[in-house]
């Protein structure tokens, strides 16, 4: 099979064009694979036919009205395998020029790819649940980010990813790759340990430990040839472990293609108001190495960013955060068998900034210290954060069951400085001590090594179920300090010194059954039972921690998680769904001194695993002759036993105590009014209090928790057509934010500021001309000074609090080649 060299009319592509890259890269179609599809309706033996060949499928519902497919159990290769499933029947399959198959009746009108306004329907495959399926019959609000789309609108970085995704944030820390993602408002402000897990495909991402800043260094992937972003609302425990406790974003890279060679060569440009030039390189390659049998896919890019924050002061500079985020990976496929297929992956990124994007607001008026865009800095803060992935996935079909072995090693680096003397220099002063200047210097360096084996049964019974085993091994060291340096510029003393070496085991069980009752009802259950062991040790030095001390502990705990969800099939493209599950972060030790006269600890040595329950129910369909695709979920979730930061006897530790209560609608909506033309609302309302008092925090029962709007809302509107006879699309989005607490009321260790509502547009065009691809992006067209999110933590001690804001106005071009 060869590709077309022309780029895919815009008029085919619905979101589908990126999960069609997944057909053709993945060699699926003359690859040979066992299937098990009963006899019966024609519809659910397409649907089976795409979960256990990974395919996607385009067709009319009312094509397949009354069709009756024969029983299919024999292993074959997908285009066989479709053929007997359709043998005796009226219909036909053919390739549509984006890659899709389109099932189709010969004496109708066959379906167009699904940017038409008619009743043609996708059968999109995703393995929230770990295994293939139809993304419509997961009873689970699951958001689906494809990398053409986010490409167009000029994304780069995941706040960008997440921007149409109401009720996801990225609460910054200073710039890509240094803050921490929120689901649901899940969040406390300042958070022990992460509560979203990443993965990249089947690989998790990031510490489960607090002691490896996990909870701030969310893994910020550039559009290194990624396929999609998929987000999991809701807790996702049972399946994905540890820290899945909101949720679950997924970056989906794209297979190698062991049929036929390709590539792909992109280049940007970017102008800020207000700020430097940025600029984007990336390209593509796909070799086959044997055909159908062995394929090698190589990509890399590099992204510049101009900066936009100026400074004065010690260190006076104009677009003081500017950096670069470079990658690279390869992934090797092989297929030696029909029943083995390997897949081999290594991943790099850095990120590196000059410093970071913090802008200077004053605690008492809410307003910038110094004016627009600007801050005062005596020290310069450039951070960098390494990501190293090595994994190899292996699938073996074995008949009755597929078995699917995933290990993986990974390397996590980052050095960060942060300027603390307009906080620590008039305080140090009050002391009878002058300084110039004081800093927080932080360097973590953290390694994670995992296997993870899963089980599944061969899909199209009354009875499916999954079985798995997780292993996980961490390490790592995280180094303190706070430096300064005295009038002139000599050395200072060395105000605290921290090392923290640190050892995380994890071993794990779960499994999955459904039980599907009939062609309507679907029944699904999950546990999963974790067991954690951790050891820390703490060498601590300087006046700020009470001088030299050498402290060490362990920690062991175990966890049982579970999933129960229904689902009822209203009609063959919706239904309504009950969702039960929960989720957890483990406990661990808190290295602290004993005391000498009783040798018991002064605060507690450990503390207890948080948990979170969420009930929900749903319903996703396809309404108005299919002009009309609803998804919605009310939810309700109870956390408890919230893991904070207190002082316990002048100890800071961490202790699990409180209790937080969660309500919230999602909503997604599609509507295509026309063939060309296609709406896209997003809708989140979120309610997230303490119902408990939280020490640690500062903060009363009753409090709302940070970080997350009451509404988030987005409305994107797109529109297809020609020009000069070539395809050309133009679009338009218009996303909202509510008001959002940075901290808390009244709470001297979180204070609070509060981040106004705020409403962006962003604009995109483009056109294909022969093989060349011209897209043009304009972000934060109208230029709104929108706060993002706040770190309230120098304030407390008498310095401005940091804000982030967004990119202000971007106008960006980029031109793309295919080959």
């Amino acid at each position: 099979m060869s590709r077309s060299r022309n780029p895919v009319p815009r008029r085919y592509r619905w979101g589908v064009s990126a999960l069609c890259a997944l057909v053709l890269c993945s060699g699926a179609w003359a690859q040979t694979r066992n299937f098990d599809i009963p006899a019966g309706d024609m519809k659910a033996a397409l649907d089976a036919y795409a979960a256990q060949s990974g395919l996607q499928l385009v067709y009319k519902v009312e094509d397949l009205r009354g069709l009756v497919s024969p029983r299919l159990r024999r292993a074959a290769s997908a285009e066989e395998a479709l053929q007997v499933l359709i043998r005796g029947s009226v219909l036909s399959v053919r390739r549509d020029v984006s890659g899709a198959l389109v099932i189709f009746s010969p004496g109708a009108a066959a379906p167009r790819a699904p940017d038409a306004a008619d009743s043609s329907s996708t059968t999109i495959v995703v393995t929230a649940n770990r295994r293939r399926e139809p993304a419509r019959e997961v009873s689970m609000q699951l958001g689906v980010l494809p990398a053409d789309e986010l490409i167009r609108s000029g994304a780069g970085s995941l706040a960008d990813y997440l921007s149409r995704e109401p009720g996801a944030n990225l609460n910054s820390w200073g710039g890509p790759g240094y803050g921490s993602l929120t689901i649901r408002g899940v969040t406390t402000g300042n958070d022990t340990s992460a509560t979203v897990g990443i993965y990249v495909d089947e690989v998790a991402l990031g510490s489960s430990t607090p002691f490896l800043n996990g909870a701030i260094r969310a893994f910020d992937m550039g559009l290194l040839d990624l396929q999609q972003v998929e987000l999991l609302r809701g807790p996702q425990g049972t399946l994905y472990g540890a820290s899945a406790m909101g949720g679950v974003l997924k970056y989906v890279t794209v297979e190698p293609d062991a049929s036929e060679f390709e590539g792909r060569v992109r280049l940007g440009a970017s102008a800020t108001h207000q700020g430097g030039t940025g600029s984007t390189a990336s390209g593509v390659v796909n070799i086959p190495l044997s055909r159908d049998a062995a394929g090698l896919r190589v990509a890399a890019f590099r992204n510049k960013t101009g900066g936009t924050v100026d400074t004065v002061g010690g260190v006076t500079a104009r677009d003081i955060d500017t950096g670069t985020t470079s990658g690279a990976r390869a992934s090797l496929l092989l297929t030696p068998r029909r029943d083995l297929r390997i897949r081999l992956t290594a991943t790099g990124q850095d990120i590196r900034r000059d410093g970071l994007d913090f802008v200077d607001y004053s605690p008492a008026t809410g307003q910038p210290v110094l004016g627009d865009l600007k801050r005062q800095l005596e020290l310069r803060e450039p951070y960098d954060a390494k990501v190293r992935i090595l994994a190899a996935e292996v699938e073996a079909d074995l008949g009755w069951a597929r078995l699917n072995s995933i290990t993986s090693t990974q390397q996590v680096r980052s050095n960060v400085l942060g300027d603390l003397s307009s906080a620590y220099v008039p305080l140090l002063a009050s002391f009878g001590l002058v300084v110039q200047t004081a800093a927080a210097d932080v360097r973590v360096d953290g390694r994670r090594t995992a296997q993870e084996l899963r089980l599944t049964s061969r899909p199209g019974r009354a009875w499916d179920w999954l079985l798995g085993v997780y292993l996980s091994e961490e390490s790592g060291t995280n180094e303190q300090a706070v430096p300064t340096t005295m009038p002139g510029g000599t050395p200072g003393p060395n105000l605290a010194t921290a090392k923290v070496d640190t050892r995380y085991r994890e071993r794990a069980a779960f499994g999955n059954l459904t039980w599907k009752l009939d062609e309507r009802i679907t029944l699904n259950g999950g546990l999963r039972v974790a067991t954690n062991r951790q050891r820390s040790a703490v060498a601590t030095d300087g006046p700020l921690l009470g001088g030299a001390q050498q402290l060490a502990d362990s920690s062991r705990d175990t966890t049982t998680t579970y999933l129960l969800t229904g689902r009822y099939a209203l009609t063959p493209v919706s239904n309504v769904f009950l969702r039960s599950a929960s989720a957890y972060r483990p406990g661990g030790p808190n290295p602290v001194l004993r005391d000498p006269a009783t040798g018991q600890p002064v605060a507690p040595n450990t503390f207890e695993p948080d948990t979170l329950t969420s009930h929900e129910a749903g319903f996703k369909g396809e309404l108005l002759d299919r002009r009309l695709s609803l998804s919605a979920a009310l939810f309700d979730i109870r956390w408890k036993n919230v893991q904070q930061y207190t002082a316990v006897n002048g100890v800071n530790v961490i202790v699990s105590a409180g209790r937080a209560h969660l309500q919230g609608l999602e909503l997604s909506a599609t509507w295509r009014p026309a063939r060309d033309w296609k709406a896209v609302l997003g809708a989140a309302f979120t309610e997230a209090k303490l119902s408990a008092d939280a020490p640690g925090l500062g903060a009363k029962a009753g409090a709302r928790l940070p970080n997350s709007p009451r509404l988030a809302a987005s409305l994107d509107l797109s529109h297809d057509f020609k020009l000069w006879g070539r395809p050309a699309y133009a679009g338009w989005t218009q996303r909202y934010a509510g008001q959002r607490n940075s901290g808390y009321e009244g709470s001297a260790t979180a204070p609070n500021h509060r981040l106004p509502a705020y409403s962006l547009t962003d604009l995109r065009a483009g056109i294909d001309l022969q093989g060349f691809g011209l897209e043009l992006y304009l972000r934060n067209a109208f230029d709104e000074r929108a706060q993002l999110a706040a770190n309230s933590g120098v304030s407390a001690l008498g310095g401005p609090v940091w804000v982030s804001h967004a990119l202000p106005r971007t106008l960006g071009a980029a031109l793309s080649l295919s080959f």
